[in-house]
């Protein structure tokens, strides 16, 4: 694989979930990259938060994931799969824009490890998780329009 298809592979996943996600607009986050590192923004949305007006843990435990896997994904021209996420949360946040990037600690032929981090608006450390991802049958270009 060339240096220049894993950038290309990010340009045509940014613009799959910013364009076409639905998950992308029903918590408004944004993707971009840093390097080689996916970067996801979550503006506050109080339809996120439990019940004592918090950010609610499960949608951390989705950034978390998605930081993951779009950091390991353009290194592969078949889509992957999240086999295994582990989220530890490390302090309740409200009203604040999260943060969460990830970054490759082992890159396979079919498992790929990642860890990940979210972050509040004034970069307090809120969560932390890892990912185990794995290569499925699915071509990336099969999605209809990428």
């Amino acid at each position: 694989m060339s240096d220049q298809e894993p950038q290309q592979r990010r340009a045509q996943l940014e613009a799959l979930f910013n364009e076409r996600a639905p998950i992308a607009k029903l918590f408004g986050m944004r993707l971009s990259y840093d390097g080689e590192a996916a970067v996801f923004r979550m503006p506050h949305n109080p339809d996120l938060d439990h019940a004592l007006g918090q950010t609610h843990g499960g949608a951390i435990a989705t950034l978390l994931d998605n930081a993951g896997w779009f950091t390991v994904a353009p290194y592969f021209d078949r889509w992957i799969a999240t086999v295994e996420l582990s989220v530890r949360l490390h302090r309740p946040v409200a009203r604040q824009e999260l943060t969460a990037r990830g970054i490759i600690i082992r890159k396979g032929k079919r498992i790929t490890s990642a860890e990940m981090e979210v972050r509040g608006e004034h970069g307090q450390l809120v969560a932390t998780g890892s990912g185990t991802f794995t290569v499925t049958s699915a071509i990336i270009g099969d999605v209809q329009g990428a």
